[in-house]
């Protein structure tokens, strides 16, 4: 297999860049030492959580009050019928509650580990350009409802760098191993669909759960697969690796299977354009907060790309989703 060869010069350069340009969010930032202890897989889930967590946006309503409409904190227009509402299959009266969360940037998408990969004909999976990414929970006392007419967001498009006409609906599925893959909705009669009007999207739900508007990445450029190496001690289920893709703001691809032989993170798809200018990341949890490194690439045909510890640095959740954010 052909590695790719990393120009050391570049590499410490960029690392100082990323090191340096951190904020010192509250004396997180710490001189990298060889001693640092591997997290656990709870612990890397738990930081996952609490990002969730600050992402979820919580709306109580009467189911009796008929048509409700909730205006989240970036400005997205929930609009549901109470009286759709079921639980077991009975109508639901009474106060209803609704767990609601709204993704519309890659650094916001990393630490909750929603990626936008989306799944092509042939099952394999590709880089989506999102819209926004959605959850929507309703439950009462604890119990989990159904909608037996659906339900409609009005996102304003300006989140994701204005109206795409190309945009389709996605549904998100996440497996047991905490993987987020996205299946497009073909339309009405599957599910639901989304279109533009004016500078606003317009999503028809026909359920709860995860929701992407979505279109898949463009580029005609052959394609090649990509591996990388994480840290002595790191793995599929202590740590995470995400590509950026220099010029994109809103759509973040995530490395989705392990080798444990190689103990190698794979892009097994062969979908990654050769020539990409991009930004590879690798992150995981160290005494609650995150521990990441990042660096710049331009892929090369077969590439494999190696992090060790030492170039590694660690902050809060905020000064990680700053970093990424803040990535061309």
């Amino acid at each position: 297999m052909k590695h790719l060869k990393t120009i050391l010069g570049t590499f410490f350069i960029s690392t100082m860049v990323f090191t340096s340009c951190n904020p010192n969010d509250d004396g997180d930032n710490i001189t990298q030492q060889n001693n640092v202890t591997p997290a656990t897989e709870a612990q890397f889930k738990n930081i996952k959580d609490e990002a969730i967590s600050n992402h979820t946006q919580n709306f109580i309503f009467n189911a009796d009050d008929g048509n409700i409409s909730l205006t989240s904190d970036n400005g997205v227009q929930i609009n549901i019928n109470g009286n759709c509402l079921t639980l077991n299959g009975n109508p639901v009266t009474g106060q209803v509650e609704l767990e609601y969360i709204e993704l519309f940037d890659k650094g916001s998408m990393l630490t909750t580990n929603k990626p936008t990969m989306g799944t092509l004909p042939n099952d394999d999976k590709s880089l989506l350009i999102s819209g926004g990414e959605f959850f929507i929970e309703a439950t009462q006392n604890g119990n989990q409802l159904a909608t037996n007419c659906g339900l409609q967001l009005i996102i304003p498009a300006s989140l994701t760098g204005g109206a795409d006409p190309l945009m389709s609906l996605w549904e998100g599925e996440i497996d047991t191993e905490d993987n987020l893959t996205w299946n497009e909705v073909d339309g009405p009669a599957q599910g639901g669909e989304v279109f533009v009007e004016g500078n606003e999207y317009y999503g028809l739900l026909q359920g709860f759960g995860w929701t992407n508007v979505d279109r898949f990445y463009s580029d005609t450029r052959p394609k090649t697969e990509l591996l990388v190496q994480a840290p002595n001690g790191y793995n599929f289920s202590n740590s995470a690796v995400y590509l950026s893709y220099d010029g994109e703001d809103s759509g973040l691809a995530s490395l989705d299977t392990y080798d444990n032989t190689l103990n190698l993170f794979s892009e097994h798809y062969g979908q990654i354009p050769i020539g990409l200018e991009c930004h590879i990341i690798f992150v995981t949890e160290d005494n609650g907060v995150w521990r990441y490194a990042i660096k710049p690439v331009t892929i090369a045909a077969n590439s494999t790309i190696v992090f060790t510890i030492q170039e590694t640095t660690i902050g809060t959740e905020a000064t990680l989703t700053a970093l990424i954010n803040g990535l061309p």
